[in-house]
């Protein structure tokens, strides 16, 4: 299958990304490109032609698109090119999709902070998803999504300790807490280009139609799955005071220039207003972790249970929609 490096999508008046881009890759900057896996973006860092060796994978996207990520490498790196190591921003199920495979077809290294190395080892699972959180489908149905963890055994390694990133020179990563105790972000200050994962997204992931669509449009993490509140507000807080140029995002289009930094600082500053939940299990206590996973999480509330019935007839909808989006994988 040929695969094409694409113009970038426009979004002036917040125009949709269109689902037929599965599997197509498309610039972010001259050696950063992402591909969409049906609601995920995972990332290739490296300049086309690279070679074998010569490049990093940035998370995985989901399950059953090992074929097009293989297939993508070839056609930018050039054929059976491996990357020299894949570096996660989390362990979330939507990242870590295709992991295990391509780790071990292409025989490398899986960096991420220590403290997810836990859900990447097999010692715990992550903390129960909130589907009280509101916002549409993809927030009733977050009681479905597997939570972990994979067991990558060896092959799982903690990021470097002087935040240095593998196969990334003059790249930095950044602990941005909250949606996961270990979730990092990947930035370069020659150009302030920022590889954000999950502490922020441009479209609304708690929203099947927005997902689907791609509508760009600033959010703070996935609400159904971010169990500490007060620490994803301080990582979003100290994302915007890096003043990125460009922020690149598990979820949604990246955004640009001077109206991601507008936008950027406009929820750091309204963060409880515009990100926080009006509900939910996480809202008032966070779930706690250090480096052995899980240690408590605050019990499940009443209305968890009519969120999951709810769900369950959303359920059918998401399922058809999910598979006409996985059908050519």
């Amino acid at each position: 299958m040929e695969l094409e490096l694409l113009d970038p999508p426009t979004s002036a008046g917040g125009g949709e990304h269109p689902e037929h881009v599965n599997g197509t890759l498309w610039p972010v900057t001259d050696d950063l490109a992402y591909m969409r896996t049906a609601i995920v973006n995972l990332f290739f860092y490296g300049r086309p032609g690279a070679g074998d060796r010569g490049w990093v994978l940035i998370d995985t996207g989901l399950y059953g698109f090992t074929h097009r990520i293989v297939a993508a490498a070839a056609e930018r790196f050039g054929e059976g090119a491996r990357p020299s190591c894949i570096v996660m921003t989390h362990g979330h199920f939507d990242h870590i999709g295709t992991v295990r495979e391509l780790a071990e077809l292409w025989d490398v290294p899986v960096y991420a902070h220590e403290l997810e190395l836990p859900y990447l080892t097999g010692r715990s699972a992550y903390p129960p998803p909130d589907p009280t959180v509101g916002g549409g489908a993809m927030a009733m149905l977050s009681w479905t999504y597997p939570r972990g963890p994979i067991d990558l055994g060896e092959r799982a390694r903690r990021l470097p300790e002087d935040h240095t990133v593998p196969g990334m020179p003059g790249w930095r990563w950044v602990h941005t807490p909250g949606h996961t105790a270990g979730h990092v972000s990947l930035f370069r200050d020659a150009d302030r280009t920022l590889v954000v994962g999950d502490a922020f997204v441009t479209t609304k992931q708690e929203s099947l139609i927005s997902a689907i669509t791609q509508r760009r449009e600033m959010h703070g993490p996935p609400a159904y799955f971010t169990p500490d509140w007060a620490s994803s507000r301080r990582s979003v807080e100290r994302l915007a005071a890096l003043e990125p140029e460009v922020a690149a995002t598990g979820h949604g289009v990246p955004m640009r220039g001077e109206e991601l930094r507008r936008e950027l600082h406009r929820l750091a500053r309204d963060f409880d207003r515009l990100a926080v939940p009006d509900h939910g299990r996480y809202v008032d206590r966070p779930a706690v972790a250090d480096e052995t996973g899980v240690v408590s999480v605050p019990p499940a509330t009443g209305a968890e249970r009519t969120a999951i019935l709810v769900g369950l007839g959303a359920t059918v909808l998401a399922g058809v929609v999910i598979a006409r989006l996985l059908r050519d994988r």
